[in-house]
């Protein structure tokens, strides 16, 4: 069974640093375009940031010059450094990953981890 588990998130004051990981595990799969998605209290689940297989990388708006989108094949795993952070960047943030498993493509998506910027 291929499923995707996301780590590091954390309590972390304003101006603050955190890295964010998420590894597919599982077998027979490839894993191509991986991304990472986030969910602020009372709002809607917006795009943070994705990346090809291949490198290629799109980061929303407010996430551009602040987070990096980075990803290990070898360990099927996608990460997020995120900079400079605010009070407006706490929420559920959660990855995504297109896997093909045995010929067939799907998106699967982890369980989310927590991040909270306060001081």
């Amino acid at each position: 069974q291929v499923q995707l588990v996301e780590s590091g998130g954390a309590l972390v004051q304003p101006g603050g640093s955190l890295r964010l990981s998420c590894a597919a595990s599982g077998s027979n799969f490839i894993a191509y375009t991986m991304g990472w998605y986030r969910q602020a209290p009372g709002k809607q689940r917006e795009v943070v940031a994705d990346i090809t297989r291949s490198g290629v990388t799109d980061y929303a708006n407010f996430a551009k010059g602040r987070f990096i989108i980075s990803r290990d094949n070898a360990k099927n795993t996608v990460y997020l450094q995120k900079d400079s952070l605010g009070p407006e960047d706490t929420g559920v943030y959660s990855c995504n990953a297109d896997l093909l498993v045995v010929l067939k493509l799907s998106t699967y998506w982890g369980q989310g981890t927590q991040v909270t910027v306060s001081s």
